[in-house]
């Protein structure tokens, strides 16, 4: 034990003393202290950086009537000093030294760019670690220290240091900026909000009633899949809302049918961003029109955002191909690939995988309440309603615009539309979550059903069945934190784009692009954000460079539109760094790393139907009134020949009595 202590406190030495060697080591001369080049700390090739140079108040004033030029990439830029202050832009495409210099002193810095390619390596890593190994805490680990040892290499350090300081620029820079987000700290308290409602709900009761009142109408397999669906489609105003309300609401019965955790969490993710994306009220459409709106401006296009989102559904078949194809499974008692395997276990068996351990536990524990309490429906479908109604009336509540409302050359849904648009969502969430809690709570106590100690033991072990899912979102925004300050999707926007092609294809590989950026950097608005600003203008540009007329271009611009939101989605769908992938599995209870197993091929199959019977056709003019029951044609034909039958689970009469 001594060794081993005595081992610890001498490696804690050397790992402190290599830290203070790299301090040293960039220690700034007494020269660059009066004139300081600030040269910011990741500096990626080809990307242009602003370079800012700080000159002792004295000096400049000293030096008035000198030039003070800054040297970079063999060009003399004479910089202009306001308050001791100048700045510049630069683009480094190799490994430079940057001079600052007049006739009285000279301060230069060294820059080594990361070369840009490498921005892909820390979410490949983790992508790969992820499927290979079937834990995401470490691939996310590993991926996010392969970034920040690759930032702190290229800033000097040497290789064995830079690991040391990768570790702990992990968590005081990339963790905490993360938790800094407001929006994603809205994200985490929704999602202990919802799980404290949730475990309440269970144990008092409410649960139980829900599912004997579904039972009704839930009574096979097959059934209970389609309530799911229906659902999923119903909460259609916020895909965060979506995944949990529904996940959460529905585990229990599926779980009593028999249906894998694999296929409800599928059936969640499925239905939650597909729905929400092409919906005309959603907390999508406010950033959907506001990159659209950006991209007309460029191009001064005499067009409304919302009438090009409009024009745009026309060619949405990712998000509606998804979400029939998910009918087609369920119509023909159908599935292939890993998720008929675990179809096929839980039918036989009635055992449930269990997410935290990858062990087995059994499928009736999930509603186990005591014997005295009555079960009662509305105890759970009252604070679900307060959470949906209060999610709609806080999104329209805090995008309210009176001038807007009363304007009457807008019709009603525009207006809505609009409005909601305008809104917070995640204060929409905060609300209505905690509305939810509340009524659970007095519903709970007004019935003494629970003691008020009981009740708030609960909702606490609800707030902790949430701990695992909140570690896996603050990692995957860490990620994707790394890869925004890589540019990743810029080395993959600048890889696609340097291909020519014929505008035709255009839009099929914006939908190609679009995938790979959500894929990889585990966001479908932040492909959104970045892939719209890009593609917009160069979409409309190249087909008015082959002198193709008005009309086809709208639609192959109308056609890209689409596209990278469809892209966007089914990225988001394979991409195991995603946090509705995530919270699909936490909603549902299922292995996460299993729940991307199994969904990939569903999501792969519709992909490539939809760029082949859909996106590519529909650029060169086929109408979409063909190409929609085409490709949906196609997707039957898929699971009806490479699908196989699933035993059906049927529920005696007497299951519930």
């Amino acid at each position: 034990m001594k060794f081993f202590l005595k081992l610890i406190f001498l490696f804690s030495l050397h790992s402190f003393s290599l830290l203070s060697q790299a301090q040293d080591a960039i220690k700034p001369s007494q020269q660059d202290e009066m004139v300081r080049i600030e040269i910011p700390p990741i500096v990626m090739k080809n990307i242009p950086v602003e370079i800012k140079v700080i000159a002792d108040t004295s000096i400049v004033r000293s030096l008035k009537d000198t030039v003070i030029t800054a040297i970079a990439g063999g060009k003399n830029i004479e910089l202009q000093f306001k308050g001791g202050t100048a700045l510049f832009r630069h683009t480094f495409h190799h490994k430079e030294e940057v001079v600052i210099q007049s006739d009285e002193f000279t301060a230069h810095k060294t820059v080594t760019p990361i070369p840009l390619w490498m921005s892909i390596l820390p979410p490949l890593i983790a992508i790969l670690f992820a499927l290979m190994f079937r834990e995401v805490f470490s691939a996310l680990f590993i991926g996010l220290l392969v970034g920040t040892t690759l930032i702190a290499w290229y800033q000097g350090s040497s290789f064995i240091i830079a690991i040391f300081q990768g570790v702990f620029m992990l968590v005081d820079t990339y963790i905490l900026q993360a938790l800094f987000d407001t929006d994603h700290l809205s994200i985490i308290i929704f999602s202990m909000m919802i799980g404290g409602m949730v475990n309440l709900i269970t144990r008092n009761g409410g649960m139980k009633g829900v599912v004997n009142i579904l039972s009704r109408y839930a009574t096979t397999s097959r059934s209970g899949q389609f309530v799911t669906w229906l659902m999923g489609i119903l909460i259609f105003f916020d895909d965060y809302a979506n995944t949990l309300v529904v996940g959460n609401t529905m585990r229990p019965m599926t779980d009593r049918l028999r249906i894998s955790r694999e296929k409800l969490a599928y059936l969640v993710d499925s239905t939650a961003a597909p729905v929400a994306a092409i919906a005309f009220v959603t907390t999508w459409i406010g950033a959907e029109l506001s990159y659209i709106q950006d991209g007309i401006d460029t191009l001064g296009l005499n067009q409304t955002p919302y009438s090009v989102f409009i024009n745009s559904l026309a060619y949405s078949f990712y998000p509606v191909f998804t979400l029939v194809f998910i009918l087609f499974l369920i119509a023909r008692k159908s599935d292939y690939g890993p998720m008929f395997k675990a179809e096929q276990y839980v039918r036989r068996t009635g055992e449930i995988r269990n997410d935290s351990a990858n062990t087995f536990s059994n499928n009736l524990n999930e509603l186990e309440v005591a014997e005295n309490i009555r079960a009662r429906w509305f105890n759970a479908v009252i604070p679900v309603l307060v959470i949906i109604v209060g999610t709609v009336s806080g999104l329209l509540y805090t995008g309210w615009d009176s001038t807007l409302w009363n304007n009457p050359d807008i019709g009603y849904a525009h207006k809505v539309s609009l409005i909601i648009g305008e809104s917070d969502s995640y204060k929409a969430l905060l609300w209505s979550s905690l509305s939810g809690v509340l009524v659970a709570l007095l519903l709970t106590l007004s019935q003494r059903i629970m003691t008020l100690k009981n009740s708030i033991d609960s909702l606490i072990n609800g707030f902790r069945t949430m701990l695992t899912a909140i570690l896996i979102l603050v990692l995957a925004w860490s990620i994707a934190l790394v890869t925004e300050h890589l540019h990743t999707a810029d080395f993959i926007s600048n890889t696609m784009l340097e291909i020519a092609l014929s505008p035709y294809l255009v839009p099929a590989l914006t939908f190609i692009l679009a995938a790979l950026v959500s894929f990889s950097t585990g966001s479908s608005w932040g492909t959104m954000a970045i892939l719209y600003p890009l593609i917009l203008p160069a979409s409309w540009l190249i087909a008015k460079d082959w002198g193709l007329d008005h009309g086809t271009c709208l639609a192959i611009f109308y056609n890209v539109v689409s596209a990278v939101l469809a892209g966007s989605v089914l990225g988001d769908h394979c991409s195991p760094i995603s946090d509705t992938t995530i919270l699909s599995s936490l909603a549902s209870s299922c292995n996460h790393i299993e729940h991307v197993r199994t969904q990939l091929p569903y999501a792969l199959t519709v992909g490539v139907v939809s760029i082949v019977a859909g996106t590519i056709p529909a650029a060169y003019g086929v109408p979409s009134w063909i190409l929609f029951p085409a490709g949906l044609v196609i997707l039957y034909l898929v699971v009806r020949l490479a699908g196989r039958k699933t035993e059906v689970f049927k529920l005696e009469e007497n299951h519930y009595k």
